[in-house]
């Protein structure tokens, strides 16, 4: 069945096309198939398998709009059959950019383009994914290979809003902090935001509230010193996460899972920590989300990580053994079949994240799924490339 384009027949609509592929590891499996290969249902959706490529930014956009090196970054990797794929951080306003050339969600005209990434996913059995976020102060930054720190005005730059007047660096601008009007047009960002990705036919949405970006400012006492109800407690800096979760849950489809990505720590003295990220989890549960998205660090430069294989897994494993409904997907330094098998086998999370991995090998899960014994799911184009024996 040929993939009818949105470009040629605008009458089409977003996310018109039916899953028709079959999804080849949900029916019966027996106990010992491998778990990163066994199904998970998540409200109406049922991921074949316990793979996610995880989102990462590609800085490759134009006015935030979705181009072909997105349709063919992102649609490589539905030829390979993970159970869910993610999209890039999309900016729900132009100012929550964190460089020029991100994607973007904050505007009608970006649904058809986004449009055709779903419908292309879709149409060889896949379930893709967006990631909804606003910078805050790390915003109006270069791309990593284009430069470092602030773009000026003259290069395209505006001005970054954050909880404070504090920059991330001296290399960063120093953010207006944000009024109260300022707090409740970024919440009905975000809900404009969901409306707009449930358009373009996505299956998942995550609220990013990780990596120090605005919602994380709030959530930290390292970038956080407002006095108001927005500041100070954890239930203050907190609340516009919960706000924003909330308003997100009750504009997306009751059907469709809600995910959302946090930093478990800031690996920073009296910053956010474990114990903040596990009490939060609750009531993140409660709030209606499905699937907490642990990474770490990225608000403070003054952050002393210890990375190693798996090193934020235990940040996974600890919040999975604190919250019951909600499920958890580990992220960071997770890079062989091996590795993610045993994660998911130890209890240490649901769901497998990865970034890296997938950039150097866009058919990482069909070499996961040969490593661990299971047949994997190649699209008939590619099944003579594929070598089972």
């Amino acid at each position: 069945m040929p993939f009818p384009s949105l470009k040629h027949d605008p009458s089409l609509s977003i996310g018109h096309l039916a899953h028709f592929t079959a999804q080849p590891y949900i029916d019966r499996m027996p106990d010992t198939t491998p778990r990163l290969f066994q199904p998970l249902k998540l409200h109406g959706l049922t991921l074949p398998n316990r793979i996610v490529v995880s989102p990462m930014c590609m800085y490759s956009a134009q006015n935030g709009l979705a181009n072909d090196f997105h349709l063919v970054h992102l649609g490589q990797f539905a030829l390979a059959a993970p159970g869910l794929i993610f999209t890039e951080a999309a900016a729900v306003s132009p100012e929550g950019r964190i460089s020029p050339g991100d994607l973007g969600v904050w505007a009608d005209e970006h649904i058809v383009p986004l449009g055709r990434i779903t419908d292309f996913i879709h149409a060889h059995g896949g379930h893709v994914g967006i990631q909804l976020a606003h910078a805050g102060r790390k915003a109006s930054t270069y791309a990593p290979w284009r430069g470092k720190g602030a773009v000026p005005y003259e290069h395209g730059g505006w001005g970054v809003i954050g909880p404070d007047t504090h920059a991330f660096s001296p290399e960063y601008q120093p953010p207006r902090a944000m009024s109260i009007d300022d707090i409740e047009r970024v919440v009905q960002d975000f809900v404009s935001a969901t409306q707009r990705a449930e358009m373009a036919g996505f299956d998942v949405v995550e609220v990013h509230a990780a990596h120090g970006y605005l919602l994380h400012q709030f959530m930290s006492p390292l970038s956080n010193i407002r006095t108001d109800d927005y500041g100070g407690s954890f239930e203050n800096r907190t609340r516009l996460l919960l706000r924003v979760v909330r308003a997100v849950r009750s504009g997306w489809p009751m059907h469709k899972p809600l995910f959302v990505r946090v930093s478990a720590t800031d690996w920073a003295e009296g910053g956010w920590d474990l114990e903040q990220t596990v009490r939060l989890a609750a009531l993140l549960e409660r709030e209606g989300v499905d699937v907490l998205d642990v990474s770490s660090g990225g608000l403070t430069t003054e952050q002393q990580i210890t990375a190693g294989p798996g090193y934020q897994v235990p940040f996974a494993a600890a919040v999975k053994a604190a919250v019951d409904g909600l499920q958890v997907m580990a992220v960071g330094m997770i890079e062989n079949p091996e590795q993610a098998e045993g994660i998911l086998r130890n209890g240490d999370a649901d769901l497998i994240a990865l970034a890296r991995p997938f950039l150097g090998d866009p058919h990482w899960a069909w070499h996961a799924a040969q490593q661990l014994g299971v047949a994997p799911a190649v699209v008939a184009q590619y099944q003579r490339g594929n070598r089972l024996d």
